[in-house]
């Protein structure tokens, strides 16, 4: 089971259907169940019956997570594979030593692949569909995985499997979810 991980200002926002749920469908697709917590409830007792965590995105200006990131110390204390998507992104970035910083992007974007890994195909590019007024800086020791001319696109933890995406993976590229569950989530990793 998968837990994703609501980020939105408000449980049962409007913001689930267009964030949270589309990554429930592909996860459906994959044959994955998963279970959905918003991250004021307790995400990190739900994690412990899970095989795999994915922090999903917010509409932009949807910072309310920022305001409390000791909240989510309990990610840093898992050795489950985690995937932060947009905002679960910059959490990780704040977990592991990053910075968020200011770098609004909207609408389609070439992503290059700057180093290989089991979640990225072996492609030079992509198109990917952006929508944040954040990015981050690397974490110390991080490897950036993906980069377009304004920001990180993707990294990894060096050690464990922990991944950010500043993408939505949920519009176009569904391979993302996919990829990082069947290398990382399935329950006999």
């Amino acid at each position: 089971m998968i837990v994703l991980v609501d980020l939105s200002y408000r449980e049962g926002s409007l913001a689930r259907e267009e964030f949270v749920l589309p990554i429930a469908a592909i996860l459906n697709a994959e044959g994955s169940e998963y279970r959905i917590v918003h991250h004021t409830r307790s995400p990190g007792e739900a994690a412990r019956e899970c095989d795999g965590i994915i922090l999903c995105g917010t509409p932009v200006m949807d910072n309310g997570f920022l305001e409390t990131p000791q909240s989510f110390s309990w990610i840093a204390e898992t050795d489950l594979p985690v995937l932060g998507i947009c905002a679960g992104m910059e959490i990780l970035a704040l977990l592991a030593g990053g910075r968020v910083v200011s770098g609004p992007e909207i609408g389609m974007t070439e992503v290059r692949v700057t180093a290989g890994d089991p979640v990225v195909p072996a492609i030079r590019s992509f198109e990917a569909y952006e929508l944040h007024e954040n990015a981050c800086t690397l974490p110390p020791g991080f490897v950036t995985l993906a980069e377009s001319d304004r920001c990180i696109q993707m990294f990894r933890d060096p050690v464990r499997p922990v991944y950010g995406v500043m993408f939505h993976p949920e519009v176009r590229n569904e391979w993302v979810v996919g990829r990082f569950v069947s290398a990382f989530c399935r329950p006999s990793r």
